[in-house]
């Protein structure tokens, strides 16, 4: 197999399962699909997961969740459903995924899940930029980290529409991002952010996450990695020791980062309000659960400083994807 490093820029290489059916090690993974309206506080977010728990390979699942987000009526509707491996099918190579009837490729989604609400979705998309690469390239090929992250299409605009609970939402010109993770086991604790587009910078793309990880009884420091797309550049801060120098720490629901490096400092905010956040379980492969705090609709205000130019700001009032898993 080809390395990161030679196919960075290979979208079908990014986008491919690591799944190996039948390994014992354990593994989850998952490809979402998250978007925002144009100006609206409206948002959501679609994933199609494996989860495969460690030493038990034969109870491997596959998972559907949706969620529709909707901070005009204070009305967050989330839905899953669980399905046999047997029942699924996940390419190597290219975005090919089936879990049931539900499918997803590459530039169409369509699926349901159902539990407490039921949410359908027939969706499109298109456009969008190269692979946002969020790790050190080397780290993909390695045994750690042990959680790999990558946004396959930034910028993706999708048309369509969401059955919610029997209420047809249109999704006209919504922009967002089309993603893949995977690993043996996920980070212990962390916040991680996204916004597809600012409000005064529609092409700017920021991804950025805060970690710790925990080692026996003892918890690392926390380490923030700062990814954004602005100007036709990216700047990728996210080297090994870089991630130890940055700071970063929530409070709450309140997350501040700052990193620099090379002639460039990225600092900024995330947060939320309690209504616009929903509580999901994710099962852990070597055991137990872990409880991730989900937001499509927090602000973010960001501030880019390089040497010999005017700092820019960047800012959202609520087009910014904001997790923090417990």
């Amino acid at each position: 197999m080809a390395t990161a490093q030679a196919t960075r820029h290979d979208l079908s290489y990014w986008q491919g399962a690591r799944y190996r059916q039948g390994h014992p090690r354990g593994h989850y993974e998952s490809w979402f699909l998250r978007a925002n309206h144009p100006v609206r506080k409206l948002a959501f977010w679609i994933r199609y997961t494996i989860f495969a728990p460690h030493g038990r390979p034969q109870d491997a699942i596959g998972e559907l969740w949706a969620i529709h987000f909707d901070g005009e009526r204070r009305l967050i509707r989330a839905a899953r459903s669980e399905l046999p491996i047997r029942d699924c099918h996940f390419a190597p190579s290219g975005l090919d995924v089936r879990i049931g009837d539900a499918t997803l490729n590459a530039g169409e989604l369509r699926g349901s899940a159902s539990g407490a609400h039921c949410i359908g979705w027939t969706i499109k998309y298109r456009d969008g930029g190269t692979p946002m690469i969020f790790l050190p390239e080397r780290a993909y090929e390695a045994r750690l980290p042990k959680a790999k992250a990558v946004c396959t299409r930034p910028q993706v605009v999708f048309d369509g529409a969401l059955e919610v609970d029997g209420e047809s939402i249109a999704i006209d010109g919504w922009v967002g991002s089309e993603n893949h993770n995977w690993g043996s086991k996920h980070t212990d604790t962390y916040a991680w952010g996204q916004v597809a587009g600012f409000d005064y910078a529609p092409e700017a793309f920021l991804e950025c996450a805060t970690a710790r990880l925990k080692l026996g009884p003892l918890w690392t420091p926390p380490m923030t990695i700062v990814c954004l797309r602005f100007g036709g550049h990216d700047y990728r801060l996210n080297s090994g020791l870089q991630l130890i120098r940055a700071k970063g720490a929530w409070q709450g629901l309140d997350w501040h980062f700052d990193s620099a490096q090379a002639g460039v400092r990225i600092h900024g905010r995330i947060h939320a309000a309690p209504e616009d956040f929903v509580s999901l379980t994710y099962y852990n492969p070597p055991g137990g659960t872990h409880t991730c705090l989900n937001s499509k609709l927090a602000a973010c205000e960001l501030t880019l400083e390089r040497s010999g130019e005017r700092p820019v700001t960047l800012t959202t009032r609520h087009r910014a994807a904001f997790e923090i898993l417990t």
